[in-house]
């Protein structure tokens, strides 16, 4: 896929050029999308006390929460590559916010499973997040570009952990019981993801020039058919990208995770109550504010000085040092030290996920779609089976933890599959050079 006119630098506070619209837009969208995925996580131990769940029954919605991502992130990328990220968009975020402002309904702990196995389609978003930046910023800063929408969307994660526990308790603070205030607090999220999804889709346009629609008409992209017939088949037959698939469950499937257990960990653990521990759980996804841009950003730089080579060996080092520091959280015994190594290994685990999306854009460019989708469901196959340590009886919290540890640690060798050959690296520094240029250009 080869698209013009792509911008060569990100003008944070300019909204005119429809490359900083769609830069905007995705980030936010992916951050609400995160709202509504992991709202309910920060209050499960209000949920599990009104559902008398069991600790193997929260474990289950846990994975429910992110399986159903794995499949609708392999089949979101061709849909994008077919029909344009501003209608998958827009379509995803209308029809994820039925299921998140519908959770209040249930009653039981399969009603609650199953809504919360709906809720998980949202995490596609981040697919599309990715793709959409990927088509409007050229390869000298589109690392920078999909690390910073990625990183800002996933603040959302951090976010969620704080303001959910904070919105519950103003609920109750007038009047509202607190098994009835779970349910009223999922609301909000699911109003705002329907009010995005319409807000995308006026406010954005697929690709510099137009919609993908007007490009294929003008001659200047393939036709959908041809564009969606071979593009899942030709990812799914390239070692390097179940390579990233690995390492992105290594790094995105451990955010996930977390999100997903911190708060109830905290609360566990040290004896916190929710709000408290909504708080320091929160802390791990603040670090998106600036540690997945980081990664990123750290990844073009290095692009410029040793190609595609030098991209991949920051991958490896970063994930590597991510999975000696989960390992190291996992020995904190006293909550000071908790939340310091906690920090530690939030800054690796997301510059991890932005040095992935560095490399992944180079992979294949006329299967961009569906190598974003297959790696961006790595993540959320991480998570799934990091799940089934969390749910398990015979673990405790600490242990789960350790050995997650490990498998990432042993994960960062899959950075040695991920090669180029001559021509492709050749190419990308040709690339790099071009687009430097151009944005001399319009800086002078």
């Amino acid at each position: 896929m080869t698209i013009r006119n792509q911008a060569t630098r990100i003008s944070l506070f300019s909204l005119r050029a429809p490359q900083m619209r769609a830069f905007h837009m995705t980030w936010f969208a992916f951050f609400l999308a995160f709202f509504g995925w992991f709202g309910v996580a920060p209050l499960m131990a209000v949920v599990r006390e009104d559902l008398s769940l069991t600790k193997t029954q929260v474990g289950n919605t846990i994975i429910a929460s992110v399986m159903i991502t794995v499949v609708v992130r392999v089949l979101i990328g061709p849909l994008c590559e077919r029909f344009g990220p501003r209608r998958v968009y827009a379509w995803l975020l209308i029809l994820g916010s039925v299921p998140v402002m519908c959770v209040g309904l249930a009653q039981s702990y399969v009603s609650f499973l199953l809504f919360r196995l709906a809720i998980g389609a949202i995490g596609a978003a981040f697919v599309i997040t990715q793709f959409h930046t990927s088509v409007m910023f050229a390869p000298n800063i589109v690392g920078t570009a999909n690390a910073t929408t990625a990183g800002w969307g996933n603040l959302g994660g951090g976010v969620t952990q704080i303001l959910m526990p904070l919105m519950l308790a103003a609920l109750v603070g007038l009047g509202v019981d607190r098994f009835l205030g779970w349910r009223l607090a999922m609301a909000i999220p699911g109003a705002a993801l329907f009010l995005t999804g319409i807000a995308y889709a006026l406010l954005t346009r697929d690709a510099p020039d137009g919609d993908f629609k007007e490009l294929r008409a003008r001659g200047e992209l393939p036709a959908a058919s041809r564009l969606a017939g071979g593009s899942l088949a030709a990812a799914v037959q390239d070692v390097r990208v179940w390579a990233l698939f690995i390492i992105y469950a290594a790094c995105f499937g451990v955010e996930l995770t977390i999100n997903n257990v911190a708060a109830l960990y905290y609360h566990d653990r040290f004896a916190l109550d929710i709000k408290a521990a909504g708080l320091i759980a929160g802390s791990f996804g603040l670090m998106n504010l600036f540690a997945r841009t980081l990664g990123g950003a750290l990844s073009d730089r290095l692009a410029r000085r040793g190609g595609l080579r030098g991209r991949v060996a920051f991958l490896g080092s970063v994930l590597f040092l991510e999975g000696i520091a989960l390992m190291l959280f996992s020995r904190m015994d006293l909550l000071p030290r908790a939340v310091v190594a906690m920090i530690v290994f939030s800054l690796f685990v997301q510059m991890a996920e932005g040095a992935t999306f560095g490399v992944v854009p180079f992979v294949n460019r006329k299967a961009l779609g569906a190598v974003a989708g297959l790696v961006g469901a790595g993540g959320n196959a991480g998570a799934v089976l990091a799940g089934f340590l969390f749910r398990s009886e015979a673990l405790s919290a600490q242990q789960a933890l350790m050995i997650l540890g490990v498998a990432v640690t042993v994960a960062s060798s899959c950075a040695l599959v991920v090669r180029f050959s001559p021509a492709a690296e050749a190419e990308q520094r040709q690339a790099i050079r071009e687009s430097m240029t151009r944005a001399a250009t319009v800086a002078g």
